[in-house]
């Protein structure tokens, strides 16, 4: 039985720094308020969430593998059934780790936590974070108090805030890096940490550190700070600098960073972050949430104005000690080895040289290796935790990082204790081999517990990791090293733009049932730093998201030219041909019977919109606003076309004319006689649909009509090679939306 807040308050009384004591001690009385009714929930929301915690979906306790989660007992006495909230349901709490640096004790009160107030599970995120799923509210002073005794907070992992300051994890080790960012990311982090600049942003600001701009470790490029290692020849002496990126970002729409200085001294990270925050806060977009991230706001003045702000505001910045203290403490604290170096091991059995292949890498220094634990969507048990915190107290000094993959690595092993690492981590169910291949799949959490989520992202994962697991003998060695990344909705948390097959949840309707889908997004480029994002190709239907993989792959092994990369394949046979190879998987069976397609991956369960029933001609029942929605998809495809050839101003036409379209087949629900005159459509849409909130999102709100109109009020203006692409995007996204407004309210009698 867990022990009470108050018992955990005073054990762990004098063990936490007195301003987050006080902290945590505010947080909990605030809730107690919320419980009481005496305080709104919009006032204790962004609270909660700078606190780390959030609510979940709650469908019964299912989870995607269809075991039961653990059942909670509320103080009403029960699970309770129907709808729930974030006061009477378990939630998430997400905690925060620095370039995702632990030790074993922080391992083991993880361990603790996941069993006592989770469902015995820990989950790795895509920004090196830890979280804990069905959580009660109730719980999280303990958690972060516990927390907090381990030195690990929750403080401002999520909410309009910096959030986890990400860091390459074979920073340090790396063979090919210009030097260890370790220090820098975990200086600045400090510095950010709760800092009155960073308080009244309208959406979150993510920084990122990298050792080199080859690798994707960093991911510089699509973050709203993205920082890359380099050196330079100054007096004859080598010094460290690194090029700053601002206003990358990936979400519903993807926007590259953009280069903001060449060569910053490491003594300047600290001011120029804040003087960033500053022109953020100040000028950043508040009451749209949709256009509040950074990435908006250099969008709207241009790079060159927007530096001109923060130049001007790091000149009026008072002198903060912080700046060098904090990385000069940061610098003195270094990794050491437990053990001497070794050699690596002749081959012993076809099971360690098989792991070995992908999930160990030899470090700069001689003698070492850094191993990569594979976590199979990003999930360890607390048993394995506390594992994993023996094993790496028994061959490390305890260096130990989550990764952006989901993973851990387990950095500064001897050589010699390679085969000995192994079978511990074997004997902990932590061995499995394919760290980085198309088998080590990212996934965001989905309809498992994500309110956002619209497919099984993680159910269409494991799956796809099973058929691709026993199929690894035979894949090419060029398919082995692909990335697949899943999303359960249009957000990016899966980081789909950036793999190389990429999916992402959507809905589509058939027959009057709601079928599971996924669009399917090529050309993404993860190393590089996230090169270059991809773009939706076609949503498939869920069931067939397996063979769209299998067609590409194949395609690919026979006939990419020599040295030519998944993108460059991708490009080159172009989005025409890839459209007439996928183009039957789009399609459902004919076969009445065959109910597969109606559940997604890993949930039994059938969902329906309501049996529209089915023509005299046994033909599928398709109306008129099914084939307007279509057509608009087929224009948004013929944007990109546009868009490959440099046709910039009839992409952005094209993409345009599509939302009107998709608009115009909505406002057709109502009203039969609309016109085709772009401003006649918008204005019986805006009444109609905006008006009344009837296109809303149940979680994005009006977001997505909002591209509309912004592309409508643009629709005479040039066009670039970014606004084209970006207007794709938002194009797709916009039409996704009108099928689920459709959805909702198909039946709705015209007028």
């Amino acid at each position: 039985m867990k022990a009470s807040n108050a018992f955990w308050k005073e054990k762990l009384a004098g063990r936490l720094p007195d301003d987050l004591a006080h902290e945590v001690d505010i947080f909990e009385s605030e809730l107690g308020l919320r419980k009481q009714g005496k305080l709104d929930e919009r006032l204790v929301a962004e609270t909660r969430l700078r606190r780390g915690v959030y609510g979940q979906r709650y469908d019964n306790g299912q989870r995607h593998d269809g075991k039961k989660v653990q059942e909670f007992t509320y103080p009403s006495g029960g699970l309770t059934k129907g709808p729930h909230t974030l006061w009477d349901a378990p939630g998430m709490q997400r905690i925060k780790i620095p370039a995702g640096g632990l030790n074993a004790a922080q391992l083991e009160t993880l361990a603790e936590l996941a069993e006592e107030y989770s469902d015995d599970v820990a989950h790795i995120t895509t920004r090196q974070d830890v979280q804990l799923h069905y959580v009660h509210i109730d719980d999280t002073p303990t958690l972060m108090r516990r927390l907090a005794a381990a030195k690990i907070t929750t403080r401002e992992a999520c909410g309009n805030t910096v959030r986890n300051v990400t860091a390459c994890p074979f920073a340090g080790i790396c063979q090919d890096e210009v030097f260890d960012v370790t220090p820098y990311a975990r200086a600045l982090s400090r510095f950010l940490l709760g800092h009155p600049d960073c308080q009244s942003f309208g959406r979150k600001f993510k920084p990122s550190f990298s050792g080199c701009v080859q690798h994707a470790c960093g991911l510089a490029n699509m973050h709203d700070l993205g920082l890359v290692g380099l050196t330079r020849s100054e007096d004859d002496r080598e010094v460290r600098g690194f090029a700053v990126y601002v206003g990358g970002g990936l979400g519903t729409v993807p926007y590259q960073a953009k280069l903001f200085h060449p060569f910053l001294p490491p003594e300047e990270l600290g001011p120029l972050a804040q003087s960033i925050a500053r022109v953020f806060a100040r000028l950043g977009e508040k009451k749209n949430r949709n256009r509040a991230r950074i990435k908006f706001l250099i969008h709207d003045l241009g790079i060159e104005k927007f530096k001109e702000l923060v130049w001007e505001e790091r000149k009026t910045l008072p002198a903060d000690s912080r700046w060098t203290d904090y990385l000069q403490a940061a610098i003195a604290a270094h990794e050491e080895p437990l053990h001497a170096p070794g050699d690596a091991p002749s081959s012993t059995s076809e099971d360690f040289n098989k792991w070995f292949s992908t999930n160990v890498r030899p470090q700069r220094q001689k003698g070492y290796s850094t191993i990569t634990v594979t976590l199979p969507l990003g999930d360890i048990t607390a048993t394995q935790l506390r594992s994993l915190a023996d094993i790496v107290r028994r061959f490390t000094r305890e260096t130990i990082r989550t990764t952006v993959e989901q993973n851990f690595v387990i950095r500064w092993v001897s050589n010699n204790d390679l085969v000995g690492i192994h079978e511990a981590l074997k004997a902990a169910g932590l061995g499995e081999a394919g760290a980085g291949t198309i088998v080590d799949i990212v996934s965001c959490p989905g309809t498992d517990t994500c309110k956002l989520g619209i497919s099984s992202s993680r159910g269409l994962a494991a799956e796809l990791r099973t058929r691709l697991t026993e199929q690894s003998l035979a894949l090419d060695t060029a398919v082995q090293n692909l990335h697949i990344k899943i999303s359960g909705c249009f957000n990016s948390c899966g980081q789909h733009h950036v793999a190389d097959l990429g999916f992402y949840g959507v809905s589509r309707k058939f027959s009057g049932y709601a079928v599971p889908h996924f669009q399917v997004v090529l050309g993404g480029e993860w190393e590089s730093n996230a090169g270059s994002y991809g773009l939706p190709v076609m949503a498939v239907p869920s069931k067939n998201i397996p063979q769209v993989v299998t067609r590409l792959t194949n395609q690919y092994v026979t006939r990419r030219k020599s040295g030519e990369s998944f993108q460059s394949f991708i490009k080159r046979i172009g989005k025409i041909e890839i459209k007439t190879l996928l183009e039957d998987l789009t399609r459902l069976p004919t076969d009445s019977a065959d109910r597969t397609f109606f559940s997604d991956w890993g949930d039994p369960r059938e969902y329906s919109l309501g049996d529209l029933g089915v023509g005299e001609c046994a033909g599928e029942v398709v109306s008129a606003i099914e084939f307007d929605l279509a057509a608009a998809e087929r224009e948004v495809f013929e944007a990109q076309l546009s868009l490959e050839k440099g046709d910039f101003e009839q992409s952005a036409r094209t993409s345009y004319l599509a939302m009107v379209r998709a608009a115009r087949a909505l406002v057709k629900l109502e009203l039969q006689d609309i016109s085709d005159d772009p401003d006649q459509v918008l204005q019986e849409f805006t009444t109609r649909f905006y008006d009344t909130q009837k296109f809303f999102d149940p979680f994005a709100g009006g977001k997505f009509a909002q591209y509309y109109f912004v592309a409508h009020a643009a629709a005479k203006k040039p066009a670039t090679a970014d606004s084209a692409r970006y207007q794709i995007d938002e194009a797709q996204l916009f039409i996704d939306a009108a099928h689920s407004c459709y959805n909702r309210f198909g039946a709705v009698t015209v007028a």
